[in-house]
């Protein structure tokens, strides 16, 4: 089965599926050249979408992201931060994403979420947004670290039910959304973003990475583990996964997942290592 590379959005808008994610980034964990160099081995290798957010490194993700772009298309990258749920209210958006703009050194958002829930009333959240999206600065809107409860809610709001994703942590040893968020989300068309999708290369599941049925699967397709635990999470057409970007050599070996495609026999192996969900699980968020 070929990949397919985009999504759409509910707006009719084609998503990349398969991104890079830029959370620790700026943070002085490896050179600033180093993680520009990551970005740009993506850029060059086809990755259009980039995930930041202004938390990320207090904006100095945002400014690496804006140094990695400098010099490509700018119409063919699919750009998206985040704004921080303090910040998601009348007047503050609008400058936290203004600010953004300026790092990241562009005219427009593809996307901006809501970082996570906080006390401003969705209400007057989904108005800003709607607001900069009229005003041009950002294509598409949307949240992260929703689950069920929390987009029944968002879409009972006039105009929440123009949310284009929730961006939530899934990857195969955390499949908590597989129960009721998921469902919900495809009933309604709201695709969903997964970050985590590699377990931050397995620290937040011990065992993962070295998992036999993981590395039975991996063999047999001539894959590493974190390719197999990425090509786990795009079998779904309607998600988008966006692992961190550190190195060129992490994220050239992220974007050739797209090659693989498990068998029926290989999700059952993963599976029956890692089952799915039968009764309601707490949002994972970490």
């Amino acid at each position: 089965m070929t990949f397919i590379e985009t999504v759409r959005l509910n707006d009719g808008t084609l998503m990349p599926r398969l991104g890079m994610g830029t959370w620790y980034l700026g943070e002085g964990r490896r050179s600033a050249r180093t993680e520009i160099a990551a970005l740009r081995a993506g850029l060059d290798a086809g990755v259009r979408l980039i995930d930041t957010a202004e938390m990320y490194g207090d904006g100095r993700a945002e400014s690496l992201v804006g140094e990695a772009i400098d010099g490509y298309d700018r119409e063919r990258l699919f750009l998206v931060s985040k704004v921080y749920p303090h910040n998601a209210g009348r007047g503050k958006l609008r400058r936290s994403l203004e600010a953004s703009l300026r790092r990241l050194g562009v005219d427009y958002l593809d996307m901006y979420l809501l970082h996570w829930r906080g006390s401003i009333p969705l209400a007057e959240t989904v108005d800003c947004m709607e607001a900069a999206k009229a005003d041009g600065l950002i294509a598409n809107w949307g949240v992260s670290n929703f689950d069920t409860v929390d987009m029944k809610e968002l879409f009972r709001v006039p105009g929440g039910d123009r949310c284009a994703v929730n961006q939530d942590l899934y990857h195969l040893a955390s499949r908590g959304v597989e129960y009721d968020l998921l469902p919900w989300m495809h009933d309604h068309g709201v695709p969903m973003m997964a970050y985590c999708p590699l377990a931050q290369a397995g620290s937040l599941r011990r065992g993962l990475v070295g998992n036999a049925a993981v590395r039975k699967v991996a063999a047999a397709h001539g894959a590493t583990p974190m390719q197999i635990l990425l090509a786990f999470v795009l079998r779904r057409d309607d998600m988008i996964a966006i692992p961190r970007s550190g190195t060129a050599e992490h994220v050239l070996a992220n974007w050739a997942a797209r090659d693989i495609t498990l068998t029926d026999d290989d999700l059952a192996a993963l599976d029956d290592a890692f089952p799915a969900p039968t009764s309601k699980e707490p949002l994972d968020m970490e």
